[in-house]
């Protein structure tokens, strides 16, 4: 099973201040434990959103909107990707994510099951070949 722990953004997240080196540390370890238990597939820290742009489908068309976004509850700071064999041991690692933001900042992460290729409608045998395949 594969989970996605996703770090919500803040202001500070969109304005492009880095966290101080105490939290990097502290992530740094998390992963290097993720990592050691060979559970860790990707995990990555994403830039504000004045460098992305969203595309969006509405009626058969599509917009690009060009960043920064305003509102930061919906926005995505960074994200964890792990591979574990149940739901619960998902929730025990996340449970140990350090406090996103630092240890006194508010701050929230969500963690999301991805779909797996045997989940995927049997009628799309390429697509679920080429999920397999990553």
């Amino acid at each position: 099973m594969r989970f996605m722990i996703i770090v919500k953004s803040t202001a500070d997240t969109e304005a492009g201040i880095l966290p101080g080196e105490p939290l990097f540390a502290a992530m740094a370890a998390y992963h290097q434990e993720l990592a050691r238990a060979g559970v860790l597939l990707d995990a990555n820290g994403l830039r504000p959103t004045r460098d992305g742009w969203r595309i969006r489908y509405r009626e058969g068309h599509r917009s690009i909107t060009d960043g920064p976004f305003a509102e930061t509850k919906e926005l995505i700071a960074g994200y964890t990707l792990i591979q574990v064999r149940s739901r619960e041991e998902a929730m025990e690692w996340s449970r140990r994510f350090p406090a996103p933001h630092g240890a006194l900042q508010d701050g929230a992460i969500e963690v999301r099951r991805l779909y797996e290729p045997d989940e995927l409608p049997a009628g799309i045998p390429e697509a679920r070949e080429r999920l397999r395949a990553l």
